[in-house]
């Protein structure tokens, strides 16, 4: 069996290498990969290995980039520290994902399960494209936990569960904290709605995107428009348009 490690971390790769051969002697590692550059460039170029062990946090990105940008037809055991969710996420959609620090055992159970399902990626040809789409659905489901800040010359994560509404000021997109506090943000409200958990928060229009928990009353407005009011105040009024206003509601119910 061809083996490729992909960790940014070289004590932790060899560490790893040293389980791994140690448990299956006739492994051969063919590589211990630190970056996503490098592991295109080797994915691309080499006959596909029967085994990938790859950690999600690389020197230069997401790991997942690498399934955008070559094929990748081997199964692959993630390696990292993640949430139960995604644990269980993964294990149902039959790719194997372990802990750091690495034991005999989650090692062994890796390779147990990477042999029964050894035919699925050799079947499946979306099977990159799966992983990636996973994560995704994943990281929406429960939601990015807190925005990091910068105030007054210091760095500070603000809770997501404290943050009542986003909007855009300037063409520069800030949060609102439930106690008034408010802090501008380097990422355009776009990207910050595709972070959130859908439940959570709704995009009224292009400028705001308001938290579920923010909501105070809604009353009709005019043209089947709808009037929101949260509960601590908005430099101007919160109009949901008559297009939206069914998903809205439904949004409102959804709990």
């Amino acid at each position: 069996m061809n083996v490729l490690i992909i960790e940014d971390e070289l004590k932790t790769a060899r560490a790893l290498e040293k389980l791994i051969t140690g448990i299956k002697p006739g492994v051969r590692v063919l590589a211990s990969l630190q970056s996503i550059k490098a592991s295109v460039d080797f994915l691309a170029t080499n006959p596909a290995p029967d085994l990938i062990f790859m950690d999600i946090q690389l020197s230069d990105g997401i790991s997942f980039e690498i399934f955008k940008e070559t094929k990748v037809t081997s199964p692959v055991v993630f390696c990292t520290a993640y949430d139960e969710y995604a644990i269980q996420a993964f294990k149902a959609n039959g790719i194997d994902y372990i802990l750091k620090p690495f034991s005999k055992e989650t090692i062994t159970e890796a390779f147990n399960k990477a042999e029964m399902l050894s035919n699925f990626f050799q079947l499946n040809e979306n099977a990159g494209k799966g992983i990636e789409t996973l994560l995704q659905q994943q990281q929406v489901l429960n939601g990015k936990k807190s925005f990091l800040v910068f105030k007054n010359n210091k760095y500070q994560p603000v809770p997501t569960a404290s943050i009542a509404y986003f909007y855009i000021r300037n063409e520069i997109a800030h949060l609102v904290t439930f106690d008034g506090a408010e802090f501008a943000l380097t990422m355009p409200l776009d990207e910050i709605q595709r972070l959130l958990n859908p439940e959570d928060y709704y995009r009224l229009n292009r400028q705001y995107l308001v938290g579920f928990a923010a909501v105070k009353e809604v009353e009709h407005y005019f043209s089947r428009k709808l009037l929101l009011k949260l509960t601590l105040p908005t430099a101007e009024d919160l109009i949901v348009g008559k297009d939206k206003s069914t998903s809205f509601f439904n949004w409102l119910n959804n709990r």
